[in-house]
């Protein structure tokens, strides 16, 4: 059977630059599409995000005189709640895709804005260990935290991942879709434009 890289290359350069996406897209998606489903993925990232409430947990159990086994079986606890959320979350954002057939977006541009979520969580978490908040800031705090990575999943990653899965059966990819691709972003385009206009100028110094 064809690979879908292979078939890939048959598309015009839109639809190709739609479907690799950016570096992350592209890091995920070196490996099989059964390893690389939307529901890993969240998963993985469940993991990720885990890791760092590591040296909280640590931190604060050792301050209150928690022995070191029962903060990290609370450390456990709450990475394999967030694992398994974050993981229904990706499952959920791939039946949507496969309902909505909508075209990936790309938010190479938007990272900057997501950036500070987890660290905000975070900082919301760990004040949360030495004093009492309010259920909603803790809420907000949890949401801050887990937020990027379902989001970047939802958006970009299962739509994306979707066509690239009919793409790899020999499907066709892109039908039933009412639009098969998302409208660049302008800052993309005045990036774009700008390459091309160095690319002019690099050329016509050469010369």
């Amino acid at each position: 059977m064809t690979d879908w890289r292979d078939r890939l290359d048959e598309l015009d350069s839109d639809h190709r630059h739609m479907l690799e996406g950016g570096s992350l897209s592209q890091l995920f998606l070196r490996y099989p599409l059964y390893v690389s489903h939307p529901v890993f993925i969240g998963s993985f990232y469940g993991f990720l995000v885990c890791l760092t409430l590591l040296l909280p947990y640590a931190y604060f159990g050792s301050v209150d005189n928690i022995p070191m086994m029962d903060s990290i079986r609370d450390w456990g606890i709450q990475t394999l709640i967030l694992i398994t959320l974050c993981s229904f979350l990706g499952g959920s954002s791939s039946i949507i895709a496969s309902i909505s057939k909508r075209p990936p977006i790309r938010l190479e541009n938007h990272r900057r804005f997501l950036f500070p979520f987890p660290f905000i969580g975070l900082a919301i978490i760990s004040v949360s260990m030495m004093n009492d908040i309010s259920d909603y800031t803790l809420f907000a705090g949890w949401v801050c935290f887990i937020l990027p990575g379902p989001l970047y999943i939802h958006l970009s990653y299962a739509p994306r991942w979707r066509i690239i899965d009919r793409l790899d059966r020999g499907l066709q990819p892109f039908e039933g879709m009412i639009k098969t691709i998302d409208s660049p972003d302008p800052e993309e385009v005045l990036v774009t434009e700008d390459d091309e206009l160095e690319e002019v100028v690099d050329e016509s110094q050469s010369d």
